[in-house]
């Protein structure tokens, strides 16, 4: 260990590693409980990682140096930074070979309920500094950072989040996190919920509804019957060379806009799993291993998410601004099913799809995909994440800069 000059320390790493086993364990066996046959599924995850944060994270931590500290706090960003990766990278390439196709036929639905979702959330948010402003003893800059602090984690948006944060100044930003830090947990399971009580308040026939989407996307699934050379057995080189890409792409910023990690994987994974090949060579991994990642790496995301969040949950919690990021989550998602609904006419599937895409809800889609168990849904949610992930970083800046 002296070799590393205690950068990294055994002690740390063995904290993170217990923590991040005992979280998943606990979490899933909550996310399994049923009642009314609506469960949290993975997000059961977050709940406990969120409990884990506030309740033990900061104690247990205690026992450890500044410096493994420290170092536990950046390990924490890495876990979650990877889960995110594996997740969006796993879904790029499930929807890949449906994406296009579908975008084609429902382009303009999509865009619509994008920007309809996103435009619902910035209006309410706009309204809560207006209406809200008249009853803190804050100044009006300090409530404004942070209710664009509580839109963004409303739809859980960490583009957003960051964007906000560089918008309001370096005296506002810790105000910024407060807010993101406290709407983050309703934004999460909110939306969770919203996807399996809405099937159940229609009495939707699944099976039905999955025939809808099926039907019209095997098509994308057609390809010619090549003889591929597979470099792996898995398909870890085509991933991994995916996420690379797609990081670099993330990574490329202009007018202090970028398509982040998150895109510029979920981008990458998309053009591999449309196109399938490179010459006689597969860029795409098995159908089992991209299962299997796609669900480490929400695991993953949620802990890291979770803990880091719970840590500072407490210590800002104000039960109004609770409210005001819970209307932020609910009205959208309300505003955005009746007009893909009554308005679009898309399929339930495709509909509730979308809603996970436009309020960019990484884990409402990993619960849709298991309760419907289909894949296909990840297609509408690929096609409307990106006009909602530019769409709501404007609308932070907006609200910041005419608000």
């Amino acid at each position: 260990m002296e070799l590393f000059g205690g950068i990294l320390a055994v002690k740390s790493v063995v904290f993170l590693t217990f923590s991040v086993f005992a979280i998943a364990a606990i979490g899933y066996a909550v996310g399994k409980i049923t009642i009314k046959g609506i469960n949290l599924g993975t997000a059961g995850v977050f709940i406990i990682a969120l409990l884990y944060g506030c309740l033990l994270y900061s104690k247990l931590s205690g026992n450890l140096t500044v410096g493994e500290q420290s170092f536990s706090t950046e390990a924490l960003k890495i876990v979650e930074n990877m889960g995110l990766i594996f997740f969006v990278t796993s879904v790029g390439f499930i929807a890949g070979p449906n994406f296009f196709g579908n975008l084609k036929r429902n382009f303009k639905s999509y865009v619509m309920l994008g920007l309809v979702i996103i435009a619902a959330a910035a209006v309410t948010c706009i309204a809560c500094i207006l209406i809200g402003a008249n009853f803190t003893g804050l100044s009006h800059e300090e409530f404004r950072a942070i209710l664009v602090g509580i839109l963004a984690g409303a739809l859980t948006s960490t583009p957003a989040f960051s964007a906000s944060k560089a918008a309001v100044g370096a005296d506002l930003e810790a105000l910024v996190s407060v807010g993101y830090g406290i709407s983050y947990l309703f934004g999460v399971v909110g939306v969770v919920l919203f996807v399996q009580i809405i099937p159940k308040v229609l009495k939707a026939n699944m099976n039905e509804e999955v025939d809808k989407i099926t039907a019209k996307e095997g098509e994308g699934r057609k390809k010619k019957n090549l003889i591929l050379i597979e470099i792996d057995e898995f398909g870890f080189m085509a991933f991994s060379l995916a996420a690379i890409v797609g990081i670099l792409i993330g990574s490329i910023s202009y007018m202090n806009f970028s398509l982040t990690t998150t895109g510029g994987c979920l981008l990458t994974a998309l053009v591999f799993g449309h196109y399938g090949h490179i010459g006689k060579v597969s860029i795409v991994p098995k159908n089992s291993t991209l299962k299997m990642l796609r669900e480490l790496g929400l695991m993953l995301f949620l802990i890291g998410a979770g803990v880091s969040g719970g840590a500072k949950f407490v210590e800002y919690f104000e039960p109004v601004y609770f409210l005001y990021g819970a209307i932020m989550t609910i009205l959208p998602m309300i505003i955005g099913f009746m007009v893909a609904k009554n308005v679009l006419k898309l399929p339930l599937l495709n509909n509730l799809g979308s809603i996970t895409g436009g309020m960019t809800s990484t884990p409402a889609l990993g619960t849709l995909i298991n309760m419907a168990g289909t894949e296909d849904i990840a297609s509408a949610y690929a096609a409307t994440y990106p006009i909602a992930l530019i769409a709501v970083v404007l609308a932070s800046q907006l609200i910041i800069i005419f608000c």
